[in-house]
């Protein structure tokens, strides 16, 4: 049994509160199963890190990128913070806020793809 961390608790609650526009649409379109029946956590701790969308039964990540993801230093960080995730049996699947905007439903049919790919 895990024991209780509140600062991670706090962390995740921060996060959500201040979650982005595209963070907001697209957890409309995962929240309550609604996603091939999917259950997706919001801002889930997983290690050092925390992971804008989880599913735990497949170990699918989603990661809702904005514009604070193109500088060397971030796109760097991004890429050793997706190091570990994967080291730790993660699959972490990216999308840009301007995809989310522009094409949700692209966006959740490549996601529901990759998820069925991860299940067989």
């Amino acid at each position: 049994m895990r024991t209780a961390q509140p600062w991670r608790t706090n962390r995740a609650r921060v996060l959500r509160d201040a979650s982005t526009s595209a963070e907001d649409k697209i957890w409309d379109a995962l929240r309550n199963r609604q996603l091939g029946g999917l259950k997706f956590a919001l801002q889930v701790a997983i290690g050092t890190y925390f992971a804008d969308f989880v599913c735990r039964e497949l170990k699918l990540i989603v990661e809702v990128d904005g514009a604070t993801h193109s500088t060397a230093a971030e796109v760097a960080y991004d890429a050793t913070r997706t190091r570990f995730l994967e080291a730790n049996g993660y699959h972490v699947f990216r999308a840009h806020n301007a995809e989310v905007f522009e094409n949700l439903d692209g966006v959740l049919e490549t996601l529901l793809e990759v998820a069925n790919r991860l299940k067989s």
